[in-house]
C-alpha cells in the first residue's frame, strides 16, 4: 500500500520547500518514501509539480491519474488542471489565492472566477478544503510562510501518515532561524483551518 501526495503550484511559492519537508518528515518518521520533481521557468511563474509517495512498496515516483490520495495545490488553476490525478475520496486542499499569468496581464486570456474552479473540483471529489492561505499566512506575520500554512492543513487530515511532530520538525529545519515562529505559527493554522473544516462537513 501506499500514500500519495501530488503538490501542484508555479515557481517561487514554495511547493518544492514543502515536497522536501514531506518527505523528510517520512523518512525522519522511519517511512519509506519515494520524491520527484518536474518544473518549467520556475522563476517566471511556470508550472511546478512534485510527488510524495510514501509505503514499503512504492517503486516509482510517478503517480497515475486517479492515483492520488492528497492533492495539494498552491494556486487554484493549477489545482484544476491537475484534477485528472484525483478521485471521488482524494483530498484536496488548495490555496484560493490566484497567481496571475502574464497572458492574463496582458489581456490575451480571461482567469477563471475562483468559485468557478471550486465548483469544477466538487464535481471530481468529495473532499475539498480551499484555504486563503495567503491571508493566513499575513496574519501569522509573513505571507511568504503560505506554504507552511497548506503543510499544516494536509498534516490535519484524518488518515494522513506523517505525525504532527515530525512535519513541524521537518519544516522548521528549512527555514532560516528568525522565521521559525512566524512558520510554526502558520502551520498551526493550517491545522486548524482543516479542522474546522472536517467538522463542517461532518455536521
Amino acid at each position: 500500500m501506499s500514500y500519495n501526495i501530488l503538490l501542484v503550484g508555479v515557481g517561487g511559492q514554495g511547493v518544492l520547500l514543502a515536497s522536501t519537508v514531506i518527505g523528510n518528515a517520512a523518512m525522519e518518521h522511519g517511512t519509506d518514501v519515494v520524491m520527484s520533481e518536474l518544473h518549467g521557468m520556475a522563476q517566471r511563474g511556470g508550472s511546478v509539480t512534485a510527488s510524495v509517495r510514501i509505503g514499503r512498496d512504492v517503486k516509482s515516483p510517478l503517480i497515475q491519474k486517479g492515483g492520488a490520495d492528497v492533492l495539494l495545490g498552491f494556486e487554484p488553476a493549477e489545482t484544476y488542471r491537475y484534477l485528472p490525478f484525483a478521485n471521488k475520496s482524494t483530498h484536496i486542499v488548495t490555496n484560493i489565492r490566484p497567481v496571475i499569468p502574464i497572458q492574463v496581464s496582458m489581456g490575451l486570456e480571461k482567469y477563471p472566477e475562483v468559485e468557478e474552479i471550486l465548483d469544477a473540483i466538487r464535481q471530481v471529489s468529495d473532499n475539498l478544503l480551499p484555504i486563503d492561505a495567503d491571508v493566513l499566512a499575513a496574519e501569522a506575520g509573513n505571507r511568504m510562510a503560505a506554504s507552511s500554512v497548506l503543510i499544516g492543513a494536509i498534516c490535519a487530515l484524518d488518515d494522513f501518515p506523517i505525525p504532527r511532530e515530525s512535519l513541524i520538525r521537518a519544516l522548521l529545519q528549512r527555514v532560516p532561524g528568525q522565521y521559525a515562529e512566524v512558520n510554526a505559527k502558520a502551520f498551526e493554522m493550517g491545522c486548524e483551518q482543516t479542522k474546522a473544516g472536517t467538522s463542517r462537513r461532518r455536521s
